[in-house]
């Protein structure tokens, strides 16, 4: 691919994920991770959801969170052409206060917002937990940093999925899944996930999860 199939304009506003102060239970986080995933699979197996509006690497990652957040009841289900014969996580049952902060990140200003670029999210409303993929847990985010442009891929547990920012057509809705040794090995080696990339800002978790 070329490094377009790659890359994220950072620069348009995203959505949202509960702000750094509500932290979910270790089974609210299990549950929470297992939606993330499963939603992150649904965009990239299937023709993504015309709900899904923002479509970038970030965007990817804001919708998939907000939307593992909510009540997954018959009329999500419907909403989102869910295919209702595959297996569904648990749900996260959500307190009140948890529900109320569950759309807004926080921002550098300390201030929060439905929107977040792919730097607020990841240096405001996640913790870094290294760079190797031994630390890695379904749903952490890999960031790459390019100086003027920033990037965003999610570690599934199996595959890692972005979105590469371009503007989707016909022939292709800019998704993408890798396997992680595919990205190991990438022609343009400022992508790689490796120790020795400067590029490789690491791997970050959100930080509303336990652990």
């Amino acid at each position: 691919m070329k490094r377009r199939a790659l890359l994220c304009a950072a620069a348009i506003p995203l959505l949202a994920v509960a702000a750094p102060s509500v932290r979910l239970s270790a089974e609210q986080s299990r549950a929470f991770r297992a939606w993330f995933v499963a939603i992150l699979d649904e965009q990239s197996r299937r023709a993504p959801t015309p709900r899904w509006v923002h479509r970038d690497c970030a965007g990817l990652v804001r919708f998939s969170a907000q939307e593992a957040l909510r009540n997954h009841d018959a009329r999500w289900l419907a909403a989102m052409g869910w295919d209702t014969t595959r297996p569904r996580p648990p749900e996260l049952d959500l307190q009140p206060a948890q529900r109320q902060a569950a759309g807004t990140w926080a921002l550098p200003n300390e201030q929060s917002s439905a929107y977040a670029s792919a730097v607020a999210i990841v240096q405001n409303n996640c913790r870094l937990i290294g760079r190797e993929r031994q630390a890695a847990l379904q749903g952490d985010l890999l960031f790459f940093d390019q100086g003027d442009d920033q990037h965003l891929m999610v570690w599934t547990g199996q595959t890692v999925v972005y979105h590469t920012g371009a503007e989707p057509n016909a022939s292709d809705n800019g998704l993408r899944r890798l396997r992680w040794e595919q990205l190991m090995r990438w022609p343009d080696t400022r992508w790689r996930p490796t120790l020795d990339n400067r590029n490789f800002a690491g791997l970050y978790r959100f930080q509303i999860l336990t652990p």
